[in-house]
């Protein structure tokens, strides 16, 4: 090609055309990821067999993702995104009044109970670490992060501090949890859910009354 002479643009458009094929590659293999992990457990995604799904012999998974770890920590971060793009629509519809705290979280508890027991194998991966080894790397971590920001933030509107946050945690996922090893699927938990916050609203109150008397 001459100097100055136009670029062909089919020429021009192939590294694009081969970045959004590699990345559509990647997407198909993180569905069926997801797909195998839902059917076998989360702990038990093989390369083999998630190479096979896609059509591809082991060793060419190596040009999507690096390692093993690397597919489970693409997963991590898919579901944070999903649970913080969830948080986002929730948050406009929670009443924000610290005499309305236990209707606020009625109302994100229900939410996450949902989000949690809707897909067992991405709370798994999210919250249990059923993988030895397995660390989420920083951008990974980047949705997660910002989910516990954002739930610090409603608390502290709420009048709720940093240990009532390790308390509602506990409870949420616990009961989530509970919900998955014995009825995955079911609902059967969900009932529990209003009495487990206005129990949690009668402890934080009765902390924060305590507090103030020794201040």
């Amino acid at each position: 090609m001459a100097d100055g002479e136009p670029l062909d643009p089919i020429v021009g458009a192939l590294p694009d055309r081969r970045r959004r094929r590699h990345e559509g590659t990647k997407n198909e293999i993180l569905e069926t990821a997801w797909a195998l992990a839902r059917r076998e457990g989360i702990g038990a995604l093989s390369l083999r067999e998630l190479a096979e799904a896609v059509g591809m012999k082991a060793p060419s998974l190596y040009t999507y993702f690096p390692s093993k770890q690397s597919i489970y920590d693409a997963m991590f971060a898919q579901g944070w995104r999903l649970l913080l793009e969830r948080v986002k629509v929730l948050e406009p519809n929670l009443p924000q009044d610290e005499h309305l705290k236990a209707e606020s979280l009625r109302t994100e508890a229900r939410d996450f109970f949902a989000f949690c027991t809707e897909d067992p194998a991405r709370y798994q991966l999210m919250f249990q670490r059923p993988m030895p080894g397995f660390v989420p790397s920083p951008e990974a971590y980047a949705s997660s992060e910002e989910v516990f920001d954002r739930l610090r933030g409603r608390f502290a509107r709420l009048g709720l501090d940093d240990d009532a946050i390790e308390l509602w945690t506990f409870l949420m996922t616990g009961i989530t949890a509970r919900q998955i090893a014995n009825e995955p699927g079911g609902d059967r938990y969900l009932p529990y859910l209003d009495e487990l916050v206005d129990m949690f609203v009668a402890h934080v109150e009765l902390q924060t009354k305590g507090k103030g008397r020794k201040r």
